[in-house]
C-alpha cells in the first residue's frame, strides 16, 4: 500500500472560471486546468450563467487535468480514490427533474434584480432588513440564494409550473454539480453541504436544517430544497458520462469556507482570500456571535456527520478581482490581468483618484445594493496607471476595514 499511487482531486468551481487540481499523497499538485467560462449581463445589474456550460467545463477541466498529470508518467486512473468539490457561493438554479435541464440561466450571487423584493419584505415584517438574522444570521439582501428563488417564482412561468407539478429542484452550483455527477434525471442526488445552505437564507444556523418558519413566510415550498448535509462524508459515486467513474464524491464546501480549512483556521483564526470579490472570514468556534458592524453570522465547517459545528463571521467584499476583469474586458484598457500590476508600478500614488468598483451594490458593512460603481478626483495629470493603483489598493484595504469590524488586525 505505502508504494501504491494514491491521488485526490478537487473540483473548484468558481465565478468566472472551473478548475480542477489533483494532488498525490503529500499534497503536491501534479495536474491542473482551469477554464473561464460566459458572464451573461442581460440588464444592468444582472448577472447569469449558462448551468449547462458550467457543466461542461467541469468535464473539460477533469479530462484535461488528468491527461496533464498521466503525461508526466502518474497513474490518475487506477489511483484516484476521491473528489471533492468547492463552489461559488448563493449562485441559484432552478431545474426540471425529469428532463434534467435548466428552467432559467443560473442567477449569480451578485446579481441584483431582486432589490425590489428585498425593499418590499424590509416595509412588511417586523424585523424589517434584520428580520430573518435570528434563525439565520443573514440580513434581507440580493446577495443570497432565497430572494433569487423568489425572483424566479414570480417571473418565469416554467419554473412556476415547475414547482406546481412537483418537477423542480432548487440547489446552489454545489447540488447542480453534484446531482448531474451522480445521475442526473436518473437517479441523481440531490444535497447540498451546511455550508452552501447557510448561504441561502434558509438554513437555521442552530439546527443546521431549513428552517420553516422562513419558508413559510418567503413562500418556498419545501419540496425543492436539496437534503443538507456535511462538508466531509461520501455523497454519492461519479455515474457514467463523466471523465472518470465510480470515484466516491467525498466532501463539499462553499469557496470560502474551503479556503477556511485549506489555512487551518481554527476558533479565533481568520482568512482573507481575493477572487471575484474578497472575503474575510473569522472562525468564532461553537459560538454564533452577532456583529453590530455589517458582518455575516454564518457557518464555517462541519468536518463529518458527528464532527463539530464551527462557525465565523464574514466580512463580504463583493468585487475585487472582477474589477480587473472589468479594466480587460468591458474597457479594454489591458489585455491581461497581470498587466493591472505592471501598470500601478508606474506610480507612487493614486494621484488623487478614488475608483469604487461597486458594480453591483456595496456589501459589508454597508449592505446597499443601490450604490454604483465611481470613480472621482479625475484631473489632465491622471492616467491609467492611477487608475490601477487605486484599483489594487482598494482590493487590499477593503478586507482589512472588515478585520477592525471583527475587533483583530489581519497581516496582509
Amino acid at each position: 500500500m505505502a508504494n501504491e499511487e494514491v491521488f485526490v482531486a478537487s473540483i473548484d468551481q468558481g465565478t468566472t472560471s472551473t478548475r480542477f487540481i489533483i494532488y498525490d499523497r503529500s499534497a503536491k499538485p501534479i495536474g491542473s486546468h482551469q477554464v473561464e467560462f460566459t458572464q451573461f449581463y442581460p440588464k444592468s445589474g444582472w448577472v447569469e450563467h449558462d448551468p449547462k456550460e458550467i457543466l461542461e467545463s467541469v468535464k473539460l477541466c477533469i479530462a484535461k487535468a488528468i491527461d496533464k498529470a498521466t503525461a508526466e508518467g502518474y497513474n490518475v486512473d487506477s489511483g484516484l480514490k476521491a473528489i471533492g468539490i468547492t463552489n461559488q457561493r448563493e449562485t441559484t438554479v432552478v431545474w426540471s427533474k425529469s428532463t434534467g435541464s435548466p428552467l432559467y440561466n443560473a442567477i449569480v450571487w451578485m446579481d441584483v434584480r431582486t432589490s425590489s423584493i428585498c425593499r418590499k419584505l424590509e416595509k412588511e415584517l417586523a424585523g424589517g432588513r434584520t428580520h430573518f438574522v435570528e434563525s439565520c444570521g443573514l440580513p434581507i439582501s440580493t446577495y443570497f440564494s432565497a430572494m433569487k428563488v423568489m425572483w424566479l417564482l414570480e417571473n418565469v412561468e416554467s419554473v412556476k409550473q415547475a414547482v406546481e407539478e412537483g418537477d423542480a429542484l432548487f440547489g446552489t452550483i454545489d447540488t447542480w454539480l453534484i446531482w448531474n455527477m451522480t445521475g442526473g434525471k436518473d437517479n441523481g442526488i440531490h444535497v447540498t453541504d451546511v455550508s452552501n445552505a447557510s448561504r441561502t437564507m434558509l438554513m437555521n444556523l442552530k439546527t443546521l436544517d431549513w428552517d420553516e418558519s422562513t419558508l413559510d413566510i418567503l413562500g418556498i415550498p419545501a419540496t425543492i430544497l436539496p437534503k443538507i448535509v456535511s462538508n466531509a462524508e461520501i455523497i454519492g459515486n461519479i455515474s457514467k458520462g463523466w471523465p472518470v467513474t465510480g470515484i466516491p464524491i467525498a466532501g463539499c464546501l462553499g469557496d470560502q469556507h474551503a479556503a477556511m480549512v485549506g489555512q487551518s483556521c481554527r476558533k479565533g483564526e481568520a482568512k482573507s482570500t481575493y477572487g471575484t470579490g474578497a472575503f474575510i472570514l473569522l472562525n468564532t468556534g461553537a459560538e454564533i456571535i452577532k456583529s453590530n458592524h455589517g458582518l455575516l453570522s454564518t457557518l464555517a465547517y462541519k468536518l463529518g456527520q458527528n464532527a463539530p459545528t464551527n462557525y465565523a463571521l464574514e466580512g463580504s467584499i463583493a468585487i475585487a478581482g472582477a474589477a480587473v476583469q472589468w479594466l480587460r474586458d468591458s474597457l479594454g484598457i489591458i489585455k491581461t490581468a497581470s498587466e493591472i500590476e505592471e501598470l500601478a508600478l508606474k506610480v507612487d500614488t493614486s494621484g488623487g483618484v478614488y475608483f469604487v468598483p461597486a458594480f453591483n451594490g456595496l456589501f459589508a458593512p454597508w449592505w446597499r445594493d443601490d450604490a454604483r460603481g465611481v470613480c472621482i478626483g479625475i484631473t489632465r495629470f491622471t492616467n491609467i496607471s492611477h487608475i490601477a493603483y487605486h484599483e489594487i489598493y482598494f482590493v487590499r484595504i477593503s478586507p482589512e476595514l472588515c478585520s477592525r469590524a471583527c475587533a483583530f488586525r489581519l497581516r496582509m
